[in-house]
């Protein structure tokens, strides 16, 4: 879902004042991987929202900081922000469910899951996953003049985002029956609103191909994997060659020892030509075991 934007459009295009010109920069700064000076551009234009008493800068403004604590691995750092974030708009008029407020809390529930803290990533994930379910089900029938359907698909997607971060958690903690489930229903989702062939469908159908294969399921995992391979191909997708990876490892469980040598040798050539050196890496020792494997086979 895109971030929320909390200014009104023509404040930002006739105004164009100095809390937004220096929020503008910050921006451009994070994505340029400009953390330091990111976080300095924010300090100003958190003063200066606060010396306007411009309620909705200073919100803006917290939680770009609490992203930018958040990519520098300042969790501690960003959990306050967020949580400082959250406050000042449920001080207003913001409501519990806003996907905002929701999507900050997944960030947590991801900061205490970066924390090993167990029992409040939990706590955070099935908040976000009930809260969403629950507001979905109760917008479901609203006419498109109460709210418009990319609004009702933005729900959809946040839900999705959040069954994807708590079963990649729970793949973490090897609560694999549990992780398969988020996936599943993360995979649905995905599909119903961006469709099978979107990047993000493609990535979870190979998640899910994986946790089906730690659990032994591996026709199951090969049929999930081979269609995500196959979609990724014909959509040219980024990490074709990790998908093709996983599939030549699933093909490798099953036995299949000549398929998983040509797959694996295919994801090799991808991950050189992408320049990606850690799965080079990673492949070459996995034909290594392959070798070794099919020599103990014969």
């Amino acid at each position: 879902p895109a971030g929320f934007s909390l200014f009104p459009r023509d404040e930002e295009e006739d105004g164009e004042d100095a809390i937004i010109l220096l929020l503008k920069r910050a921006k451009l700064s994070a994505m340029k991987g400009e953390l330091a000076e990111a976080e300095q551009l924010l300090h100003q234009a958190l003063r200066r929202a606060h010396q306007d008493d411009n309620r909705q800068a200073i919100i803006y403004t917290y939680s770009m900081m609490g992203n930018v604590a958040y990519m520098q691995g300042q969790l501690d750092n960003a959990e306050k922000l967020y949580k400082a974030t959250m406050s000042y708009m449920l001080a207003g008029d913001t409501k519990e469910d806003d996907n905002a407020i929701l999507e900050m809390s997944l960030k947590l529930a991801s900061i205490y899951a970066a924390q090993k803290q167990h029992k409040l990533a939990v706590a955070g994930y099935q908040f976000c996953i009930l809260t969403l379910e629950e507001k979905i089900a109760k917008e479901k029938d609203l006419p498109e003049d109460v709210l418009s359907a990319e609004e009702k698909a933005n729900t959809r997607l946040l839900l999705g985002m959040s069954l994807d971060s708590y079963a990649r958690y729970l793949l973490n903690i090897n609560e694999l029956p549990a992780a398969q489930k988020m996936y599943e229903k993360a995979l649905q989702i995905s599909n119903d609103v961006q469709g099978e062939t979107h990047p993000q469908s493609v990535v979870l159908m190979n998640d899910l191909a994986t946790v089906l294969d730690a659990q032994g399921r591996y026709e199951e995992a090969h049929a999930y994997v081979r269609r995500a391979a196959e979609l990724a191909r014909d959509t040219q997708h980024p990490e074709e060659h990790m998908v093709l990876n996983n599939l030549a490892a699933i093909l490798m469980h099953k036995e299949d020892f000549l398929q998983a040598k040509q797959v694996y040798k295919e994801a090799l050539k991808q991950a050189q030509q992408k320049g990606d050196a850690a799965s080079v890496q990673h492949i070459q020792e996995e034909l290594a075991e392959l070798a070794k494997r099919r020599k103990g086979s014969k």
